[in-house]
């Protein structure tokens, strides 16, 4: 097709806005850009957003796995920390897709309720309680439940609650109960029971700054050891073990879950390379795994 616009001053005017049309064209189809006509541009990258507690945070488990897996699905991976409870209450809001959490009570109600799909263990570690070396209530070596007997009855020394609705402070309330006390009992027993209302990291400082006692993951403490001058002393009973699971939100329940991408995560986290990749998570800087692999098979 040609085009005529004549020789005056308006058609050598028509001449150069067609030759900057044409280069327009040109310039756009090599940066790749397309017309109404043309291809569709790439779709956005999927997300998959993830509720995790503190301390697979705080001890940098996740910033360890989220490029490997973004990498392996081609998927964004949004992580969102916080203590259990309010992981679990960002998956029953439909905030997240999946959850990472350890307190398996509080697990099992959320999958009774229909929000979660299936709970799938994939590491564990153990607590401890810890606090300062002196150990001026004497509760080194004693089982959890006779030390915090021994913090509640002499009142030798304060102590941190993470006081959080974590799975931390879920299993601090279960060891009072093992003790036979009451918790409403204790955590108004007096100004040596204090609140934090903190994640992991930052209630171990605390106590650390205040010479105090706290319970805490053994990962965790690992992670912050060399900032704190905290001891352990108590690690020792099997109400100190600690399994972390994943459960993928259900979509019937909550409309709008992944759930395809939040079982990739999970068939991630047990595949045997990733296990082994936990397994070995700390051991060159601490000289021990701060994660046990269990691959849906936790000590239980």
């Amino acid at each position: 097709m040609s085009w005529h616009f004549g020789r005056g001053p308006w058609g050598k005017l028509a001449h150069f806005l067609l030759a900057l049309l044409v280069l327009s064209g040109l310039v756009n189809g090599a940066l790749g850009c397309t017309s109404s006509t043309g291809a569709s541009p790439l779709p956005p990258q999927p997300r998959l957003r993830v509720a995790t507690t503190t301390s697979l945070y705080d001890t940098g488990l996740w910033g360890y796995l989220e490029p490997m897996f973004e990498e392996r699905y081609d998927v964004e991976l949004d992580v969102m920390y916080a203590g259990t409870g309010k992981a679990l209450e960002y998956g029953r809001r439909g905030d997240v897709d999946v959850i990472t959490v350890h307190a398996k009570a509080r697990e099992d109600e959320f999958i009774a309720e229909g929000y979660g799909i299936e709970r799938v263990p994939f590491a564990y570690n153990y607590f401890l309680i810890v606090g300062p070396p002196a150990d001026p209530a004497g509760i080194k070596g004693l089982s959890p439940e006779e030390a915090f007997r021994r913090l509640m009855e002499t009142g030798k020394g304060s102590f941190i609650s993470r006081g959080d609705d974590s799975g931390t402070h879920s299993k601090e309330k279960r060891i009072w109960e093992k003790a036979g006390y009451d918790y409403e009992v204790v955590r108004n027993a007096g100004a040596w029971y204090i609140e934090a209302g903190r994640g992991m990291g930052p209630t171990l400082m605390m106590a650390s700054e205040k010479r105090a006692y706290t319970l805490t993951d053994i990962g965790t403490y690992l992670a912050y050891k060399g900032k704190l001058e905290l001891a352990p002393l108590v690690d020792k009973g099997e109400l100190l073990l600690n399994v972390y699971s994943a459960i993928a939100v259900n979509p019937e329940k909550v409309p709008g879950a992944k759930l395809d991408l939040a079982r990739k995560l999970i068939d991630f986290l047990t595949s045997p390379e990733i296990q082994e990749l936990i397994g070995s998570y700390g051991v060159e800087e601490y000289g021990m795994p701060l994660f046990i692999p269990c691959a849906g098979a936790a000590p239980e």
